[in-house]
């Protein structure tokens, strides 16, 4: 089975902290997606229900004409008081706790936020869903956080390296998933 991870692209306004800030595509984004996608095929589509990232599933399930699923726990981190605030007024604020927070985002979530340990178990238990179902090429369009997790995970890495994958706007991850003597085996397609 193949599963591609779609990050939604650029949003409009100024770079922030939008875990569960909802924010609009901006033109840039849309075209960033529409390039990411291009010529391929999914027999089923699954999407965070935020609409940077909904609005696109929505309309490449409709083009593709194929099955869209809405999944609440493909959103992105939430990261409560830092919701909205670039890296700069974190910074001017609370220096101590983002540098904590990048150097081991497990140990360290933002304050008023998700601790990781939550977000693995919701992204995870999408993640057994979306496996489980019969094979053909899944989409999954979803964030940088939620892409970052599985690929800790697919790829064995300890989640205190969470925050030093790249995973940029519109960025395409594929996994190629097979059943092997009992075990999963994962390769990057």
């Amino acid at each position: 089975m193949r599963i591609s991870l779609l990050r939604h692209g650029e949003v409009e306004g100024a770079p922030a902290f939008r875990g569960r800030t909802d924010a609009p595509l901006s033109g840039a984004g849309w075209r960033q997606m529409e390039r990411a996608v291009a010529g391929r095929r999914w027999a089923r589509i699954w999407t965070s229900p935020l609409v940077r990232c909904l609005a696109f599933a929505e309309r490449l399930a409709e083009r593709l004409d194929v099955p869209l699923h809405l999944d609440e726990r493909l959103a992105e981190l939430d990261f409560g008081d830092w919701e909205g605030l670039t890296a700069a007024e974190v910074m001017a604020h609370d220096a101590g706790a983002l540098a904590r927070f990048w150097e081991d985002p497990a140990r360290h979530p933002p304050p008023g936020g998700e601790d990781l340990a939550s977000f693995e178990v919701r992204v995870m238990e999408a993640w057994a869903e979306i496996r489980a179902l019969e094979p053909g090429p899944v989409l999954v369009v979803t964030h940088g956080g939620v892409i970052r997790l599985l690929r800790c995970r697919l790829e064995g890495r300890p989640l205190s390296e969470l925050l030093q994958l790249e995973v940029g706007h519109a960025s395409l991850h594929e996994f190629e998933l097979q059943a092997a003597a009992g075990r999963l085996q994962v390769q990057e397609a």
